[in-house]
């Protein structure tokens, strides 16, 4: 155990080794916390997967997080210098300390009064606001630091961006404040219900709409708050940032997949509600009850990691002027030297 230990500390350095473990102490309380509504709520049922995921991605990220250690502690290793470090380090320091406080008031908030949406959502964001610059501010220092390189270019920026999924993606898996989803909910599902509404009253078929009720020829349908999409949006945008942080390198990408599996998400979802209200249309609201409504509810995630797969070859094409020169696009390069969430 010692000699894993040593080789461990060995491979990042000391201190950003006891970083590491103050990290995990944090996230494993996240994921003891955020738990009760994992199993609480179907919504959130995805975050059982998240730990397992971010495991994953550390261990796949570890040759990589090793080499960006020791890019730190190598003679003339860039540093941000000036105006620009010193807004740096204050910033981290502020973030540290805010973070600090927000999650002492939600774990206080846990303590007195169990499970609840603002305390949850306190820890969280609280956690976020400490783990980054605190692994920030435990780098290891060169001996010869380079000052004057752009933010980008810092060798202690470009550690800790290795552990932006990590960390961020716990905010995915907790659960937003009642209030804010209730608002997102009931905003998605009347889109929804004017959406479908809207297409079989312009294919001519006997509609009409009654609030987030659909009445059909063969009985009434409720649009209910689990079919506004908020569900799968979640799920989704979870999706994509896991497929964004493994398989781009760009930052611009991982961005740009994750707006994508929120749009296929509120697609997919809009054409879920099309086919139930055609069955119910067709055999009555009693037939999409059950399995029918649960296999078209897994189905749009299905259908949204299907179409990010389809498009991570997209994000990574190369391009060929001539037979001898392949001319990459400028973006792309190789993901193994390049830090990203």
């Amino acid at each position: 155990m010692n000699e894993i230990w040593r080789k461990y500390t060995a491979a990042v350095h000391m201190p950003f080794a006891g970083a590491l473990l103050v990290a995990v102490a944090f996230l494993s309380f996240i994921a003891w916390d955020q738990s009760h509504w994992w199993s609480a709520k179907d919504d959130y049922g995805f975050g059982w997967l998240v730990p397992a995921f971010v495991g994953f991605v550390i261990h796949d990220r570890w040759s990589r997080i090793t080499a960006a250690a020791a890019a730190c502690v190598a003679p003339g290793s860039p540093r941000v210098s000036g105006l620009m470090g010193g807004l740096l380090t204050t910033a981290a320091y502020a973030s540290l300390g805010f973070g600090g406080l927000m999650f002492l008031a939600g774990a206080f908030q846990r303590a007195g009064a169990g499970s609840s949406y603002p305390g949850t959502l306190a820890i969280t964001l609280g956690a976020v606001g400490v783990l980054l610059p605190w692994l920030f501010l435990n780098t290891p220092d060169s001996p010869q630091p380079l000052k004057g390189a752009k933010f980008s270019g810092d060798a202690r920026v470009r550690l800790v961006a290795w552990f932006l999924f990590p960390v961020l993606v716990w905010m995915v898996s907790a659960p937003m404040v009642d209030a804010v989803e209730r608002r997102l909910s009931l905003f998605l599902l009347m889109k929804v219900t004017s959406v479908v509404f809207f297409t079989f009253d312009l294919l001519g078929l006997q509609i009409e709409q009654q609030g987030n009720v659909l009445v059909l020829p063969k009985g009434s349908v409720g649009v209910a708050e689990a079919c506004s999409g908020i569900r799968s949006l979640t799920a989704c945008l979870f999706a994509g940032s896991f497929l964004a942080s493994v398989f781009l390198d760009k930052l611009w990408k991982k961005i740009t997949l994750v707006a994508m599996a929120m749009m296929f998400a509120v697609l997919t979802n809009l054409l879920r509600s099309l086919f139930l209200t055609s069955w119910a249309y067709n055999y009555g609201p009693e037939a999409i009850e059950g399995n029918v409504h649960d296999i078209a509810g897994y189905a749009v995630l299905g259908l949204t990691v299907a179409g990010l797969l389809c498009l991570l070859p997209l994000f990574n094409l190369s391009f060929t002027f001539s037979d001898n020169e392949p001319l990459e696009d400028e973006d792309s390069g190789d993901a193994a030297s390049k830090p990203g969430a």
